[in-house]
């Protein structure tokens, strides 16, 4: 029998802001495809269908914008690991291969009051 390790505290919060990326996206009339895609090239956060286009959606959070704001951490390196993934994801699922891709960006930034403000960035990297 296998047991599976408790997740960190950074997974956790990681799991919370893509259950909340998930949340909000559906509200906008996105369905989720899948979760979690994970291959040799790296993850997707989300892969989800709006109309007629798939979307592959990185999540990203900073609890500070000191260093940067969560949007600007997807960089070029990031950008192609997320293009090479989603070639794997299409390449492994032909149904797929019809649709228009896009790529999204949902970032997360700690407001003064604590709270957090969502920016979803459709189309943010070709």
């Amino acid at each position: 029998m296998t047991v599976k390790p408790a997740l960190t505290w950074r997974q956790r919060l990681g799991a919370h802001f893509e259950h909340a990326s998930l949340r909000f996206l559906e509200s906008q009339g996105l369905s989720l495809l899948t979760s979690n895609y994970r291959c040799k090239f790296g993850e997707i956060d989300l892969i989800m269908h709006d109309r007629s286009m798939l979307v592959f959606v990185e999540v990203r959070y900073r609890r500070s914008a000191s260093h940067g704001t969560a949007a600007a951490t997807v960089d070029s390196r990031k950008q192609a690991r997320i293009r090479f993934t989603a070639r794997h994801f299409l390449c492994n699922h032909p149904e797929f291969r019809k649709y228009s891709c896009r790529f999204d960006v949902v970032a997360f930034e700690m407001q003064t009051s604590g709270n957090s403000a969502i920016n979803w960035i459709p189309n943010a990297f070709y």
